[in-house]
């Protein structure tokens, strides 16, 4: 299965680079998931491209910080402001990632496209 997670363009391009291995979210997906599509938020609007999950870590923040800081492509402060409050973090490893040559619109797959405020699941 194969989940669409909005994203800030400058984060979908770490993707891309290597630079940012891990993906940040506050909640686990319920669901058997093995790909990520890319939807980069404004000013962009496209589907950007997609990696294959390679795993997950969870925990408190601050330890989850400790594990995957050299990778987050995010700074500390970022990091924090993201999880204030929060008791469990979950970090998605990034594993294989592919930016389309071309970028598409959501609207030519997804019926009554509405950019997702965290993921939402995409059918097969």
């Amino acid at each position: 299965m194969k989940v669409l997670l909005s994203i800030k363009p400058e984060f979908a391009e770490k993707i891309f680079s290597g630079e940012k291995r891990f993906e940040y979210r506050k909640v686990r997906f319920k669901q058997n998931v093995s790909t990520v599509v890319l939807y980069a938020t404004n000013p962009v609007g496209l589907l950007v491209g997609e990696f294959d999950i390679e795993g997950f870590l969870e925990g408190t923040p601050s330890s989850l910080w400790e594990h995957t800081k050299d990778h987050s492509g995010i700074s500390r402060e970022f990091f924090r402001t993201y999880f204030a409050g929060r008791k469990k973090a979950v970090a998605i490893k990034i594993g294989a990632s592919r930016k389309y040559a071309r970028a598409k619109s959501p609207q030519r797959g997804i019926t009554k496209f509405t950019p997702p405020q965290s993921f939402c699941y995409l059918p097969d």
